[in-house]
């Protein structure tokens, strides 16, 4: 695990990577391209460049995102992709990176002209582009974001804003352009600059780009004051000024030159020293040499702790107290009730106990699906979890609490004996029924699936010992679309890749789909549980497929329900159909997600009797991925 950024470069210099467009038309990019969209249409492009600076000595490299904002992307008509390329930037930035090499999430300027005088667009899209930014930055994991390339103070003062609300856990960078004299364009001084920076929150504050190395270091120098206060600086310099010989733009300085002056600017305050425009992985290599920057180190085993005392931390990973309790040779069975909307919480504990009589192996509860206030699901499964006996899977956004509170309840599901955990991001708080709420969302569902990975090894997100692992069963949500699975499949992967062990589906209502589902992930080493969701009417049949995203009840059974006038009979005739739909996939699904309509735990009993009367076995991945 990679020391927390904050921390490291407060007593070290950590060196960055250098130009990451320039030196990708060098390799061969068509000239005119667009940048980004390589991150979707040519990956594999982008992370050899990624590794050519790894190799280098780069310690810190920045995700190919630099002109990925809304505005900028319109331009070449994929605005609507913004937040699938800033994602995938960060993914495969992080898949060269591994666990010593940080990830900067790059956000450059939104391409609207400051001062603001636009009368079409307001700051709050302007807001919005940079949040899509950071949000896909954040989920696609980002250890830091790096704000740079702005000219103009509002402006970055606005994205630095935007990163601190929409990803607070992560450190923010930010760097401006002073072309000449240590002032921007509009003549504000570096220093002036700097402090707005720290006071809007940026952790480190510094400069790229602008008009070669003696103007940079100019500005470096302004800003050193702040040095002397402990704000540690930041500056990639340009190789020098360029000059366009033939059909292509050269860069002049040298990298020996250029390390020789990076020095100066470290004894200056600079604490993460990269470089902009012209510079290449032997410009990286020579600042490695000249400077002689030591490798972060990556945590060993062992941490010390106050007092002089050392743990043993970090061991192995765990499948976790739901998955290994699995009775072996029996189809696994969830089954989902959600907390009341109220306090009377004796329903939903009358049908825990007939649930778990009836042979389930854990009770799902979610947390305030859909932005409605519930009960608390931790107090409800512990309750559940003690009184009868059965595992519980606490569903976990990152919507409601911050990543403080999230490690915090985390914690304590754990000194109360849950043993599963199902990470999601959470629905937007938009459609939520209570006065001024807003979504945290400092972690996303990737975000908890690496936390609670961290806490079953033994350690908090700060990579400090928490004395005990916890044993979570960590659980992630997929929605399989067979018309294009590949996308969420990618995302599935990625979620196993983190720690995940099992994971829940929307609900899905034909055999031939659970099927394909279960054929294009068996190479995962996780358990796949398909949604089931017994319809009760035809008008519930019509509101989930046309207004619930990722559902799709088939035409053929839409159909039969309208037939019939009575809510009765179209009742009888979808719970026959679930029946069946149950018995047809019994022999190869890894388990059944049985989802309770309306809280109708009674309905959802009937087929947890019919398949244990049945003697289902389902696939058998059960008994050799879970095995204690």
């Amino acid at each position: 695990m990679k020391p927390d950024f904050r921390d490291y470069i407060q007593n070290h210099v950590v060196l960055g990577d250098g130009a990451l467009g320039s030196y990708l038309f060098e390799r061969g990019v068509e000239r005119g391209r667009n940048l980004d969209l390589l991150n979707v249409q040519a990956p594999d492009v982008v992370f050899s460049a990624h590794e050519e600076y790894i190799r280098a000595g780069s310690q810190l490299i920045e995700t190919n995102t630099f002109g990925a904002g809304r505005f900028k992307l319109r331009e070449a008509g994929i605005e609507g992709q913004v937040f699938a390329i800033n994602r995938a930037g960060a993914e495969i930035a992080a898949k060269a990176a591994g666990h010593q090499v940080y990830v900067a999430g790059s956000v450059g300027p939104s391409g609207i002209t400051f001062p603001f005088e636009e009368e079409e667009i307001t700051l709050d899209d302007i807001r919005e582009s940079f949040r899509e930014q950071v949000r896909g930055l954040a989920e696609g994991g980002a250890d830091l974001l790096i704000i740079e390339t702005f000219s103009n103070l509002d402006e970055i003062l606005l994205a630095i804003e935007v990163a601190k609300s929409e990803a607070p856990a992560l450190p923010v960078v930010s760097q401006m352009v002073f072309p000449a004299r240590a002032r921007t364009v509009r003549g504000d001084d570096a220093l002036t600059c700097a402090q707005q920076m720290r006071d809007a929150g940026a952790d480190l504050v510094g400069t790229n780009c602008g008009r070669g190395i003696d103007a940079m270091v100019l500005a470096i120098e302004k800003m050193s004051p702040l040095a002397g206060e402990g704000v540690a600086l930041s500056a990639f310099p340009n190789a020098g000024m360029p000059e366009m010989v033939g059909h292509r733009m050269i860069y002049p300085a040298q990298p020996g030159y250029m390390a020789t002056r990076a020095r100066e600017m470290i004894r200056k305050g600079v604490h993460l020293i990269g470089g902009c425009c012209g510079t290449t992985p032997a410009h990286v290599q020579e600042f490695r040499s000249a400077l002689r920057i030591k490798p972060v180190r990556v945590r060993g085993a062992e941490v010390a702790v106050p007092g002089g005392v050392e743990e043993q931390v970090g061991g192995e990973s765990r499948t976790g107290g739901f998955l290994t309790g699995l009775v072996p040779g029996r189809l696994p069975i969830i089954v989902e009730l959600d907390p009341p909307t109220h306090l009377d919480v004796q329903p939903v504990l009358r049908g825990a106990k007939k649930l778990a009589q009836a042979g389930v192996d854990a009770i799902s509860l979610g947390e305030n699906p859909l932005a409605i206030l519930r009960t608390g699901n931790l107090g409800v499964a512990s309750i559940i979890r003690n009184r009868f006996g059965v595992q519980t899977i606490i569903h976990q956004t990152g919507r409601d609490i911050n990543a403080l509170g999230l490690q915090s309840r985390m914690m304590e599901a754990h000194l109360l004996g849950i043993e599963a955990v199902l990470a999601v991001s959470g629905d937007s708080a938009a459609g939520t029924d209570q006065p001024g709420v807003s979504g945290v969302f400092d972690l996303r569902s990737n975000g908890l699936i690496r936390m609670l990975d961290g806490l079953n090894r033994g350690l908090n997100m700060a990579g400090r010992s928490v004395k005990e692992q916890t044993n979570f069963s960590i659980g992630a949500a997929f929605s399989f679309r067979p018309a294009n699975p590949g996308l969420q499949i990618s995302r599935l992967e990625k979620k196993s890749a983190l720690g995940a062990r099992y994971a829940m589906t929307q609900p899905l209502f034909s055999r031939d789909e659970v099927e394909q589902m279960m054929e294009r992930v068996a190479h995962l080493d996780m358990l796949i549980f398909p949604g089931i969701f017994p319809l009760i009417s035809s008008r519930n049949a019509e509101f989930l497929h046309n207004e619930v995203p990722g559902i799709s009840v088939p035409d053929d059974l839409r159909k039969k329900l309208a037939e019939y006038e009575e809510v009765a009979d179209q009742r009888k005739v979808a719970l026959e159909y679930t029946a069946r739909l149950i018995e047809d996939i019994s022999a190869f699904a890894d388990g059944l997600y049985l989802i309770s309509p309306l809280n109708k735990w009674d309905i959802v009993l009937d087929f947890v009797i019919q398949a244990r009367n049945a003697g289902w076995k389902g696939s058998g991945r059960a008994d050799k991925l879970c095995a204690a």
